[in-house]
């Protein structure tokens, strides 16, 4: 795998400590409010778990999975929702953990479909934002943000291409005759 990737963009040190600083921001924010974290599976699974370490308050888990990409790199703008929720979030504080806001197109259908289930808030907690591939018209904005990136195609840390690299402890930027090709 290390072959494959041009340039590490993120130590895991610098993500450690990002995470730490978000979990601390999270709590204070969320403190008494026993906020429902909603894991965008699979990409979000390794920044989530971090996360949740990180935040020394009460909290409910769940998963979501949702895809608008598929097997390409880039999003088709159709989301699909592949597991749902299993518990109810009506009059709760959700709070959306996702690994990286990219075109917006997933993140603002599940606000939109969170918020008809009757959430009482939504936040969005990401580890990365590319906000350079938002589709035009989306303005969406993450609540807590770990690093901004540029349009680079990043694996590792739960970022995967082709369900690959998603083991990486670091965020990397893969080369491109990886992916440009298949």
């Amino acid at each position: 795998m290390e072959k494959d990737i041009a340039k590490v963009l993120l130590s895991e040190e610098q993500i450690q400590n990002r995470v730490r600083e978000m979990g601390a921001q999270i709590a204070r924010d969320y403190e008494g409010k026993n906020p429902a974290m909603v894991c965008i599976l699979k990409g979000a699974v390794m920044f989530y778990t971090d996360l949740l370490r990180a935040i020394p308050i009460k909290l409910t888990m769940d998963f979501m999975a949702v895809s608008s990409y598929g097997k390409h790199t880039k999003s088709s703008g159709e989301v699909e929702i592949r597991k749902d929720l299993s518990t109810s979030i009506e009059n709760r504080h959700v709070i959306i953990v996702e690994d990286i806001i990219d075109s917006g197109f997933t993140l603002t259908y599940l606000t939109r479909m969170l918020a008809a289930r009757g959430a009482s808030s939504i936040a969005i907690a990401t580890l990365l934002d590319k906000p350079s591939r938002r589709a035009p018209g989306i303005t969406l904005k993450s609540d807590y943000y770990g690093f901004e990136v540029g349009n680079e195609f990043v694996v590792g840390y739960g970022l995967d291409y082709a369900e690959t690299y998603r083991n990486l402890p670091y965020i990397g930027v893969l080369k491109p005759e990886i992916y440009e090709n298949n």
